[in-house]
């Protein structure tokens, strides 16, 4: 996969959308949260949710400690980064991705959730 890719996937994401809440930093959002950070081109990583606490997320950090990193400012709530092209299989980032998602989602109103 590449940043191309890896954006396409997320906006293919029921209810998706694209935003640039800091200039040149592309983040994905469902209603008004976000759910990947992908920065700006070209797009090497992705921050996503990787667990409800820093304790499961910090199982990416153990089985890719070249390519998964705790993301600056929320890594404490459990976001990470994952370096796309690196040694995390593509499925995993997918993964990573669509849990990062549906934990975002679970948390919206009712109201902001996508049908």
């Amino acid at each position: 996969m590449n940043g191309a890719e890896v954006l396409a996937y997320c906006l293919a994401k029921p209810g998706a959308w694209q935003d640039e809440p800091w200039e040149g930093d592309v983040v994905a959002k469902v209603g008004p949260k976000i759910f990947a950070f992908l920065g700006p081109e070209p797009r090497s990583s992705v921050g996503v949710k990787c667990g409800p606490n820093r304790d499961v997320a910090d199982e990416w950090l153990a089985r890719y400690p070249d390519d998964a990193t705790v993301m600056a400012y929320i890594g404490r709530s459990g976001w990470n980064t994952l370096r796309i092209g690196g040694k995390i299989p593509d499925d995993e980032i997918r993964e990573a991705i669509d849990a990062s998602y549906d934990a975002v989602v679970a948390k919206l109103p009712k109201r902001d959730r996508p049908t």
